[in-house]
């Protein structure tokens, strides 16, 4: 049986557990030997990270071509157009190429921890949020896509990779599973 621990990983810290620089690391949440990340979550970025003490389900949830969705939450700034959604949605050329299509929709504010530092709040110009599954992950992804639109990312949180989501977890809290078949 494989193990893996789904722990919410604050704003500000790195996914990986060392750090020469002396910032915040998975370290400071997670104290069990042999676990390793599947996958990374940008400093400024927050939510749900998996940690495996297996190779081979690591691999399987990190290759893009197990097509694991992962779902974040974004705060954008800025109201988004029918029009900038449905291009996030089809795919949206960054320099490293044309994204894949991602699942795209409004979605209400959520009730969430409150964020430390706090964004940016601007007087006049509305926020609105965002729920973009994607099926790749390619470098502060999300946040470029939605920049390529016109709408700024001010709060990434990512809340679901596949079946395993964040669930109740507040920032720096972690849970650990059994999962039966890693090559399934």
């Amino acid at each position: 049986m494989a193990r893996l621990i789904l722990l919410n990983k604050p704003y500000d810290m790195l996914s990986q557990f060392t750090d020469d620089s002396g910032r915040a690391t998975l370290a400071s949440c997670v104290d069990v030997p042999g676990f390793y990340p599947a996958g990374r979550l940008d400093r400024d970025s927050e939510g749900l990270l998996l940690l495996t003490d297996d190779g081979r389900l690591q691999q399987r949830i990190s290759d893009p071509r197990h097509k694991m969705g992962k779902v974040y939450w974004a705060q954008i700034e800025g109201t988004p157009s029918a029009e900038a959604i449905e291009r996030l949605r089809r795919g949206v050329a960054l320099n490293d190429g044309m994204t894949r299509p991602a699942k795209v929709q409004l979605l209400a504010e959520p009730s969430l921890w409150p964020r430390n530092p706090p964004i940016r709040e601007r007087r006049h110009i509305p926020t609105a949020w965002l729920e973009i599954t994607l099926f790749e992950g390619r470098n502060r992804q999300v946040r470029r896509m939605t920049a390529a639109v016109g709408l700024p990312t001010l709060r990434l949180v990512r809340v679901a990779i596949g079946p395993w989501t964040l669930g109740d977890l507040q920032p720096g809290e972690w849970r650990l599973l059994e999962v039966a078949d890693a090559t399934r």
